[in-house]
């Protein structure tokens, strides 16, 4: 059986976007009511400008007490975020999470569309441990080579 896809795995494939400016407070709400944990940033035309997360919000708002009303999401997120195409196995894209503690991987198509959003949670738990193993033999490799 061929392994899933991260479009196929997807549980985002409706977008949560928001422009640079909008606040962080505006971000959390749209991301609490989507139930969602990311939300990409996009500017004109539709160019994909960075993702803030839950996290983000945590470690870069909270942790640092920014008034979300008037922090920017544009101060807060991940810019240029590593993109996945849609085919990408599931276990790839979990390697590159694995390696780079992200959570969230945007899924964008040839002609630059964004598909939707892979997320950790989306994974099954044998695709996780395929990943880890293959994170720990990377690992090992590379302290191997020097």
């Amino acid at each position: 059986m061929a392994e899933r896809t991260v479009f196929q795995s997807s549980s985002q494939k409706r977008v949560l976007s928001m422009g640079p400016a909008a606040s962080v407070r505006e971000a959390a709400g749209a991301m609490t009511r989507a139930n969602c944990g990311s939300a990409l940033v996009l500017g004109l035309p539709d160019s994909l400008l960075g993702i803030v997360t839950e996290r983000d919000l945590m470690t870069r708002v909270l942790a640092k007490a920014l008034d979300p009303e008037t922090t920017t999401v544009r101060e807060v997120m991940t810019p240029n975020p590593i993109c996945v195409p849609p085919e990408m196995p599931v276990s790839d894209a979990l390697v590159i999470m694995l390696e780079r503690g992200f959570r969230h991987l945007p899924i964008v198509g040839p002609d630059k569309r964004i598909l939707g959003v892979f997320s950790i949670r989306d994974a099954l738990p044998r695709e996780i441990g395929g990943a880890v193993s293959q994170a720990e033999f990377n690992e090992t490799v590379n302290d191997a080579l020097g």
